[in-house]
């Protein structure tokens, strides 16, 4: 049967034990039906303030929990996990209180350890930090319906956020802040800012994403047989050795599409990637017919757009500064309307310091404004702003 929210679905607001019985006795319990006949599921909303409440809250939610979470650091002492599983019409949500800031740190977690892992469907969590994590900040394995948004990764084990497995589908990540992930274990080669790795599943949009001074990639799209849509975002200062490792391996691109055996046609448009030690956007061997619209590489320490194995679609994009050339395409792959091509002339940028871009974010959680690499051009490059 479909599950509504109807003209009879309340809210209540309980306490951490009234909602921790809720969830063990009375889970399967409606409310009444909805205009089209379907049955109801109530929503329950958990306000925590302690990291036991926490750690219970998300172990304990189900279709329509919300769980609002105080201000404050929280120190799990162990994963938070759950697989339950929310609907269209009720999902589960974990959020901050408010406008209050709250930090999830896991430097309590034994080695090895995620700090968040989210195995259901229809999870909405949004406007949290989760960091110092001994390996993965937060990870969404075959999730379904997901809206992740507003969220913070910084100071992790390994990559900031992940999505992974098969049924990894229709899920969106917006305006994610990801930095400062580095893997010691493996002298930085695995920390990306964002993952989307091993596994499948159409419908997967990652915008407005800031992903900088990883150890390894801004965004990496290994093993993952899909396409993937990427579009609005920054990556820059991937790849420096922050950390003092003598045996350092992080790879350093700003946009890693692929590889690891697939063949995929991934969507990147508006993306900026400067500053990164190797690539701004790269096939990393993967052959698809990737498309890449109005991007800009600029200052990277390779070719700013490498593609040289496969069919890429490479349309009015800028590349600007990099060491390793501007663009690197295969014969197969198609070049229009960018800076390289014959005919097409390179705008100047209005600025070229980036302070402007570690700034705060809009109060819509959007990307602070900002003038560099403006080029003031409709025709070419992303606009930035």
């Amino acid at each position: 049967m479909r599950l509504g929210t109807g003209r009879h679905r309340r809210t209540r607001t309980l306490s951490i034990a009234a909602a921790v019985a809720m969830a063990a006795c009375a889970s399967g319990v409606y409310l009444g039906l909805s205009e089209d006949g379907a049955q109801a599921v109530p929503s329950t909303t958990v306000t925590v303030s302690t990291t036991a409440q926490l750690e219970s809250a998300v172990r304990n939610a189900t279709a329509g929990t919300v769980i609002q979470v105080r201000g404050g650091t929280y120190y799990p002492t162990a994963t938070l996990k759950s697989t339950a599983d929310g609907t269209g019409s009720a999902r589960i949500t974990l959020q901050a209180y408010g406008g209050e800031k709250v930090r999830i740190d896991g430097s309590k977690l034994a080695d090895g350890s995620w700090l968040a892992g989210i195995y259901g469907d229809h999870w909405t969590v949004q406007n949290l930090t989760f960091q110092n994590s001994p390996a993965q900040g937060f990870v969404a394995t075959s999730s379904a319906g997901g809206v992740f948004k507003n969220l913070v990764t910084a100071g992790n084990g390994d990559s900031g956020f992940t999505l992974r497995g098969d049924g990894t589908r229709d899920n969106l990540v917006q305006n994610l802040d990801s930095y400062g992930n580095y893997d010691a274990a493996g002298h930085g080669q695995n920390a990306d800012g964002i993952a989307v790795k091993f596994g499948s599943g159409t419908g997967n949009r990652i915008t407005g994403a800031r992903l900088y001074n990883n150890s390894d990639d801004g965004l990496d799209l290994w093993q993952f047989s899909s396409p993937v849509t990427v579009e609005g975002g920054w990556a820059f200062g991937n790849g420096v050795n922050r950390w003092g490792d003598s045996s350092f391996e992080g790879d350093g691109n700003g946009f890693k599409l692929g590889g690891g055996g697939v063949t995929v046609a991934h969507l990147v448009k508006g993306n900026a990637a400067w500053g990164n030690v190797r690539n701004g956007f790269t096939q990393n061997s993967n052959p698809g017919a990737s498309a890449l619209n109005r991007n800009t590489a600029y200052a990277n320490g390779g070719v700013g757009f490498y593609f040289a194995g496969g069919k890429a679609r490479l349309a009015r994009n800028l590349a600007v500064g990099n060491k390793g050339g501007v663009s690197e395409l295969g014969a197969s792959g198609v070049s229009a309307a960018n800076n390289w091509d014959s005919g097409v002339s390179t705008p100047s940028f209005k600025s070229v310091d980036a302070a402007t871009a570690y700034g705060g974010r809009k109060a819509d959680g959007s990307l602070p404004s900002t003038r560099f690499l403006v080029t003031g051009s409709s025709a070419i490059g992303t606009a930035m702003n």
